[in-house]
């Protein structure tokens, strides 16, 4: 694994979040308790790691502990460059944004490639971009 891993932290819902995310890229998630590690700072079902596995995007999670804050940003997007082609990079933008919020449509731009933004169900903000041969 190369470069910077997403690694969020939800509100009792990363393993809701985790297998949302499986679907939308593909890949299966591995899920670790707090009870699986010993912690009682948390309820014992929680998630206290998990993350996507054999899937073409890496991002690790966990729910909160304790009095730790729960993810918020402003002024970050999860970009995803080329990651894939372009029809599977469509499909993506149009699951994300299930039940999420366009930012900024899908989209051709004056330079030629793609691309759009978009917030997920769980608060992620996704910039989707690549080039398209083929046209629309």
């Amino acid at each position: 694994m190369s470069g910077p891993t997403p690694y969020i932290h939800f509100q009792g819902t990363a393993r809701e979040a985790l297998s949302f995310y499986a679907d939308v890229f593909g890949g299966a998630t591995q899920l670790h308790t707090f009870a699986e590690f010993s912690r009682t700072d948390g309820p014992a079902d929680a998630v206290a790691h998990g993350y996507l596995e054999d899937a073409p995007i890496a991002l690790f999670a966990s729910d909160v502990a304790g009095e730790q804050p729960a993810f918020r940003a402003q002024g970050l997007m999860l970009s995803l460059l080329g990651t894939a082609e372009a029809a599977t990079m469509r499909g993506w933008f149009a699951r994300l944004a299930e039940t999420g919020k366009v930012v900024d449509d899908l989209q051709k731009r004056p330079w030629g490639t793609f691309d759009g933004q978009v917030i997920d169900r769980y608060g992620l903000h996704w910039l989707i971009g690549f080039k398209d041969d083929a046209g629309a």
